[in-house]
């Protein structure tokens, strides 16, 4: 029975979700006698500073905003943007007969219904209403058959956010103290940064290896040939003498050949060569045909990481990008919740996905049984159901009326589903062995491998990305000749081919995604924006699709390492999270395990397993507390310093790293220079340092300016380079008579090796007066951010190169005023190069000519050529990595100006109450002003408060 029945009829239900969306379609399904209104998000949480904390906590637990010496007892405030929403909500219940929480059905959401009842404090019937997707029929199902707040789900989040309150809260200040200010750390972000710094480690540790082999082309003679029997085809020399020739596998990380491959050969290009030579008569045959049968049988449906992997893979998204437009998919209600660990799909969904097999690609393509994933994830507790298209018939991606993103990743859940309900593609593959002698005797094996698919099965509805570019998707086939052995083949083809190794790639989202999965570090349903959060910090930054660790984020994770390695550790790590899921299962209980990692073991325990990992010299100390309280081992410099080479070191100052050269002469300061801010590590050699330690650095002195009798001097700006002028000692910089001195940006055509000094007083003799128009205007020639141009009043004019600001006359002047002014784009002129499709795109990247230079677009997204680009040498490949850079950068956000107070509709508001009875109108002037001096007694005091409270750092992040 519905709990609704037994309300009185006509009673009004209060459903609270999370969102303004999400309500919006909700309210749609329930109709009359149902307000649907959204909380916004959390509406309590623990304090962001010490300032939100009510007056009677002092001490620690004001700093924490957690009672540690009282059972971690958490202090949870009201979010001040969430306290107006508050009111709304508590306003509707008092009007309500029952209240039926309707958030998430996971942690998270367990948590925010709970908050919402401790904040409302509901007098009447409260229920937990769950599903997994909105439509119509779950949603009338979860009101029909609600279920009670589950404790154990809203005590395993507690733990969580007091664990990852304590984490950042007490980690965070020592790498303000010891790195640089207003950095963070987190129990999984620490981690996630570090697996991207090791991957950038083992890229600077890697030493390159050549090696060479033989690709040949070989000919059956037999004619006509077909697709389907092909006359030639390509092979790699496999073996000479029985010796396998080395391949890039069998080189170590530092260039030479592993121990375990003793019989292998490393053909170098002169062998390669004189091989190719001795083989030129050789007459080849089959040695061996080899055919095995193939099948691939479906992916899984989507849970959470693999949808940010493929999303990342064929969409080209970020993880965030991804998990932003799954959300509005369901809140909108074509899919199901997106933050699931499972692979299951209901009875529903699979009769919904195999009736469009059999309707899209016919009855051939439906296996016998229906098709059941079991989840590979450790202890899988969020949405018990994989992501796919909500309801128990599926739209295709054409009747969604969907577009742009959320069209795209429809359409790609949608494939995914209906593929895991088909038969598995089927096939062959071969691999023929191809052998002749050499003229010196020596035996020779190429090998070849093909494959054929004879039946597609699933691989007709969707094939599944690779995080390797170069890696063969699997529908892809390779058809050999139909051959036998010792059938006779000729070489038309034999060319020598030289190879190196490469570093291992760098991180991906998916593939950090993926990692972090593997070595289950964290929750999936966190992960999109524990990657978020590495980038914003700067720890991290993106160069194309690949994550590059900053110079900042190898110091961070290098005091971690030496100082908290138990917390870095990815085995501790994984535990934590066992420890966790434990706790949310009722296995273990939460405050004993809290005192255990904030206060440590105590005395005479004994230590193992996860408490042993780790490498730090504090690690014996045990508990968190002990660990950030005794700082007297941390040497800053040390932390921060990183050998380059003899007399070279990097260093990560609180204003960015850069790299230090020794004096020669002892106590005297070394030679430094800045590092360009995206340089990725791996490239930061010995030779690249005394690149940028040669280049010229400080200020270049110019000369004397002949009027003022001021030093002139070239520098080199965050900006770029500018000359400007030594104003005299004693000359005020501040107050009513400060004096700044002049500044001037070089020109394009300009650089400090060969600025002169007349350079500089043409610079800084702008803005030029060029003269005054007929109505006596002054009209300026100036040099600004868009270039150079012309200013008579507020009407400015384009100047069309930067020498006229310096020669045009005031008759020139007058005539380009004279045009009427360009309003709009003018006639688009034709791209400078054309590059091909991008691949992410799919659409024409052209070089266009624009007002800060040539730049690559899309017709979508524009980036700008950087200062090593050329347009004549730029190459299809670069045009489409500076579009996915750009893509990855994202919008840039403006902020909204806030618009002034109008004063007519202040105007209006005073002369509606001047119609109001004069008692009326006093009653109220006098209720205000009381509020009024309320009001403004509470912000003082609050005010005070502030002042007198050392609030933790905002940066003190205690994201997980």
């Amino acid at each position: 029975m519905s709990p609704s029945s037994e309300t009185a009829r006509n009673g009004q239900r209060l459903v609270i979700v999370e969102s303004p969306a999400k309500a919006k379609t909700i309210k749609g399904y329930l109709g009359p006698g149902y307000i649907v209104e959204a909380s916004v998000g959390h509406i309590r949480d623990l304090p962001s500073t010490a300032a939100e904390v009510p007056d009677k906590y002092t001490g620690e637990v004001r700093r924490l905003g957690v009672d540690v010496d009282h059972d971690f007892a958490p202090i949870y405030v009201v979010n001040a943007d969430k306290k107006s929403q508050v009111s709304k909500l508590k306003s509707l219940l008092a009007e309500s007969d029952e209240l039926f929480l309707a958030t998430d059905e996971d942690r998270e959401g367990e948590a925010i219904a709970w908050h919402l009842q401790q904040v409302l404090k509901p007098k009447v019937p409260v229920h937990r209403m769950v599903f997994h997707e909105i439509t119509k029929a779950a949603i009338q199902e979860a009101v029909a058959n609600p279920r009670e707040l589950n404790q154990r789900l809203v005590d395993a989040q507690e733990t969580r956010r007091i664990l990852d309150r304590l984490y950042g809260f007490e980690v965070s200040p020592v790498l303000w103290k010891k790195v640089m200010p207003k950095l963070s750390a987190g129990r999984v972000q620490s981690v996630a940064t570090r697996l991207v710094v090791e991957r950038e480690r083992e890229r600077m540790a890697f030493r390159t290896a050549s090696y060479w082999d033989l690709t040949g082309t070989f000919s059956t003679g037999r004619t006509p040939a077909d697709a389907a029997n092909p006359e030639n085809f390509g092979a790699r020399l496999a073996a000479i003498d029985g010796k396998r020739i080395a391949s890039g596998r069998d080189f170590g990380s530092d260039g030479r050949l592993k121990s375990a491959s003793a019989n292998t050969l490393h053909l170098d290009e002169q062998a390669a060569r004189a091989l190719a030579a001795a083989l030129e008569q050789t007459a080849f045959s089959v040695r061996s045909v080899e055919s095995k049968p193939y099948r691939r049988s479906p992916y899984a449906p989507f849970r959470t990481t693999t949808l940010q992997q493929e999303a990342s893979r064929k969409l080209g998204f970020g993880a965030k990008r991804t998990m932003q437009v799954a959300q509005k998919l369901y809140e909108n209600g074509f899919i199901t919740y997106m933050r699931t660990d499972s692979t299951t799909l209901s009875e529903t969904a699979i009769s919904a996905a195999r009736a469009q097999v059999t309707q899209l690609y016919g009855a051939d393509y439906l296996p016998d049984a229906p098709r059941t994933y079991a989840s590979k994830v450790k202890n899988a507790q969020e949405a018990h159901e994989a992501v796919r298209p909500s309801g128990d018939r599926f739209r295709t991606p054409a009747e969604t009326g969907l577009s742009g993103d959320e069209f795209r990743l429809y359409e790609l859940i949608w494939m995914r589903t209906v593929a895991s309900q088909m038969k598995d593609a089927v096939g062959q593959s071969v691999t023929v062995k191809v052998a002749g002698a050499a003229s010196d005797g020596r035996d020779v094996e190429f090998s070849a491998s093909g494959k054929i698919i004879t039946f597609h099965g699933f691989l007709k509805a969707y094939v599944e990305g690779a995080d390797d570019p170069n890696a063969e998707l699997d529908d892809r086939e390779r058809r050999l000749p139909h051959v036998t052995e010792g059938d006779p083949l000729s070489a038309e083809q034999l060319n020598p081919e030289g190879h190196s190794t490469k570093p291992p790639a760098r991180y991906t989202e998916a593939s950090l995604v993926k990692e972090l999965e593997d070595r289950e570090i964290g929750r999936p349903s966190t992960y999109a924006s524990i990657i978020d959060t590495i980038i914003n910090r700067r720890y991290v930054f993106k160069k194309g699709t690949a994550l590059v660790p900053s110079f900042l984020s190898f110091a961070v994770v290098n005091l971690l390492e030496k100082h908290f390695g138990r917390l870095v550790d990815y085995d501790f790590t994984a535990k934590m999270e066992d420890d966790l899921d434990r706790i949310a299962a009722g296995e273990a209980q939460s405050v004993p395990w809290l005192k255990r990692f904030y206060f440590g073991e105590g005395e005479g325990h004994a230590v193992g397993g996860a408490a042993e990992a780790g490498n730090g010299d504090g690690d014996h100390l045990g508990g968190l507390k002990e660990l950030v309280t005794d700082l007297g081992a941390i040497d800053a410099r040390e932390i921060s310093s990183f050998r380059i080479s003899d007399d070279i070191t990097l260093r990560v100052g609180r204003y960015g790293p850069y790299v230090e050269k020794a004096s020669p002469v002892e106590g005297e300061p070394g030679q430094r220079a800045d590092i360009p801010d995206e340089l990725p590590p791996d490239e930061l050699t010995v030779e690249l340092a005394e690149e940028l330690l040669a280049k010229p650095s400080g200020d270049f002195e110019l000369g004397t300016d002949p009027v003022s009798g001021n030093q002139l001097v070239a520098k080199d700006g965050r900006y770029g380079p500018y000359v400007t002028e030594i104003l005299p000692e004693g000359t005020p910089k501040t107050g009513k008579n400060a004096v700044k001195p002049r500044t001037a940006s070089l020109l394009k055509t300009m650089s400090l090796d060969t600025v002169t000094l007349e350079d500089a007083l043409r610079l800084l003799s702008l803005p030029r007066v060029v003269g005054t128009d007929a109505e006596g205007v002054e009209i300026t020639a100036q040099n600004g951010r868009y270039g150079p141009y012309l200013k008579r009043g507020t009407d400015s004019r384009s100047l069309t190169s930067e020498e006229q600001m310096f020669t045009v006359t005031l008759e020139e002047a007058l005539a380009i005023y004279a045009q009427p002014k360009q309003r709009g784009r003018a006639a688009a002129a034709p791209p400078l190069k054309e590059l091909g499709t991008d691949p992410v795109s799919e659409r024409p990247v052209v070089v266009k000519d624009g007002r800060f230079g040539p730049y690559v677009t899309d017709g979508e997204t524009n980036a700008t050529l950087r200062k090593d680009d050329e347009v004549e040498t730029i190459t299809p490949e670069r045009g489409y990595e500076l579009l996915a850079e750009k893509r990855a950068r994202g919008p840039v956000k403006k902020t909204a100006k806030k618009a002034p107070a109008k004063k007519a509709a202040a105007t209006k508001t005073a002369a509606k109450k001047a119609t109001t009875a004069k008692k009326a109108v006093a009653k109220k002037t006098t209720t205000t002003k009381a509020t009024a001096t309320k009001t403004a007694a509470k912000k003082t005091a609050a005010k005070t408060a502030v002042k007198k409270t050392t609030a933790s750092k905002a940066s003190a992040s205690d994201e997980s």
